[in-house]
This record gives structure tokens, sequence and C-alpha cells, in this order.
């Protein structure tokens, strides 16, 4: 399996990691066939996204998507956040072995899961804005749900 240089560079050097104590949107995401954990805290100010970090388990690929996502949306709109795919992840990566595509989509999930939670805790439903975020093979789920 062949990875870029920008994979490794996020992977040996991950941006953003870690927890933010007073992050306002948690989101956590776990694919069961392959382990990949990832957990994004984000803190959202007047609908800009001020600060994002995040904390993953999992394959070197699952790092490197996380690490990028986070630089992606940082200092970002909520609405420009919600648009992030699966396919900028990897374009912004210089591009990933199929095999690790689902790395790309748990960051996609992770992202939408914590804007979800942020919205919930303003008492907004989160379905008119991130769509709903819950299928067979990412579980999508704010703080303090079973994300099993």
């Amino acid at each position: 399996m062949i990875y870029t240089e920008k994979v490794m560079e996020h992977f040996a050097n991950p941006q953003n990691v870690g927890e933010l104590p007073d992050a306002n949107g948690i989101g956590e995401v776990g694919n069961a066939k392959c382990g990949d954990i990832m957990k994004i805290y984000l803190k959202i100010e007047d609908g800009v996204i001020v600060d994002v970090r995040f904390k993953t388990f999992g394959c070197g690929a699952a790092i490197a998507t996380s690490s990028v996502s986070t630089e992606l949306i940082k200092g970002k709109r909520i609405e420009d956040a919600l648009s992030l795919s699966n396919k900028t992840v990897v374009d912004a990566l210089g591009g990933l072995p199929s095999a690790k595509l689902h790395c790309s989509v748990l960051a996609e999930q992770a992202v939408k899961a914590a804007v979800a939670d942020y919205y919930k805790r303003q008492g907004i439903d989160p379905e008119l804005f991130v769509g709903k975020c819950d299928d067979s093979e990412h579980h999508c789920c704010g703080e303090g749900e079973n994300c099993g």
C-alpha cells in the first residue's frame, strides 16, 4: 500500500490533536469493520469554527484524514464545514489507496456529527442542517449518546 507524501506528513505530524475542554460540538464515529474511531471537538462562535481538535484511534490513514479535515474546517463557517466531503479530504491528501477510502468517509461523518451535536446543544433540530447522520456502516452521534 503506497501513501502520498501528504498522507505521511499528516500521519507523522498530525495537526490539531487533543481535546477541547470548552468544545460546544463533539462528534464521534466508528467503523466496526476496521476498528477506526474518530472524535472531533469543535469550538463554534457566531457561526464560525474558531477551534477544532481530534482524537483518533486507528490506522495511519485514519489519523491523516482526521488531521487534514480539521485544517480544512478551522476558521470556516458551519455551512462550509458541512460541505466537507470525503472527496475533498482525499483530494487534500493527494489521494488514498482504495482500501483506505473509508477513512475519509469517517472524517466527513465525524465533522457532521460534531456539528449536529452543536445544534442539539443550541436546542435546534440538527436534521434540518446536517440531515440524518446514521447508516449501517458509519454511526454518527453527539456527546453522551451510545456510540457503539
